[in-house]
């Protein structure tokens, strides 16, 4: 009973948090179903139009409604009302990455977390690794991010909130050597998961990519019996430049899923929808608030029930 109402909670919170791009993406698509009295190309162009706007992107909108004329075709659907469950079916199948891992949360792991500047990256270590320490695991972090003044200590703070041990260096200090330290201390303390804040310095992907390559050598070389997980931390807010951010990341090391911050101020909430079917990597957490469990993990029927504000009801 207490895990439905946990996972009851957090829907009603993913509603309130989906608001703005439920009013945006969802109550239009309503509008289209309700809008037209037959399935035509002026209705098909219209669901496009809305998808595109409210990026969910190209790619993922043409795929979208491929498979929605087949089903239609199939299922010989006349009404355009009776389009939505079919329209919602094909939002769904288009996320489908596959089942997303989280070995992370039981095996000794390292887990990388990068991205840019002002995405939430260090806010999302910090409600990571309280968590993670909800359920029982021990965590340490590693500021690795020695080249942004304020990024230590902004992940200090968090370790303070979240009574979790945080290694860091000097700023302009060897990321390497941080991480170093940090798997010495994560091994001490015998910690589940250390949590490794990186920079995410884009505009020199060179130098990313060679700082990245050489914290991934250290931990091949120290800690190799870790389990190793990539996130990069998107600001949902940013729409399709999020989606250009996690392809750069994508190029220069190896993603294994997505932290998408920030969807409870935007409009832009299609963009999960455009990542999963565009990358193939999944979401696999979302943040749609400021409150520690309001870092949630992904679910893509969650999501798209709250998007088209879809009632138990109805399902």
């Amino acid at each position: 009973m207490a895990g439905s109402e946990k996972k009851g909670g957090f829907f009603s919170r993913l509603v309130r948090g989906l608001t703005k791009s439920r009013d945006n993406l969802g109550s239009s698509v309503e509008d289209a179903l309700s809008g037209y009295t037959s399935i035509d190309d002026d209705f098909y162009d219209e669901i496009e139009e809305i998808l595109v706007m409210g990026d969910v992107g190209i790619g993922a909108t043409t795929s979208i409604l491929n498979h929605l004329k087949q089903k239609v075709k199939e299922q010989h659907v006349r009404k355009p009302a009776q389009c939505r469950e079919l329209l919602l079916q094909s939002i769904k199948d288009e996320m489908n990455v596959g089942q997303a891992d989280y070995r992370f949360e039981h095996e000794k792991s390292v887990v990388l977390v990068v991205g840019v500047n002002g995405v939430g990256k260090t806010t999302s270590i910090g409600k990571l690794a309280g968590l993670l320490k909800q359920e029982g695991r021990k965590v340490v972090l590693a500021a690795a991010d020695t080249f942004r003044a304020a990024a230590g200590e902004q992940l200090d703070i968090w370790a303070k909130k979240t009574d979790v041990p945080m290694i860091s260096g000097q700023e302009g200090s060897d990321p390497g050597s941080v991480v170093y330290d940090a798997i010495a201390a994560a091994k001490a303390r015998d910690a589940d998961v250390l949590l490794v804040d990186t920079a995410g310095r884009l505009h020199n992907k060179k130098n990313l990519m060679a700082e990245l390559g050489k914290i991934n050598r250290i931990i091949d070389r120290e800690y190799p019996e870790a389990y190793r997980e990539t996130l990069v931390v998107l600001d949902g807010t940013t729409g399709q430049n999020a989606l250009a951010q996690a392809r750069e990341f994508k190029e220069v090391t190896n993603v294994t899923g997505i932290i998408l911050t920030k969807l409870d101020g935007t409009a832009k909430g299609g963009i999960a929808i455009a990542i999963h079917s565009e990358l193939g990597i999944p979401v696999k957490y979302i943040g749609v608030g400021e409150r520690v469990d309001d870092l949630q993990k992904f679910d893509a029927d969650q999501f798209v029930n709250a998007l088209f504000d879809v009632k138990k009801s109805d399902l």
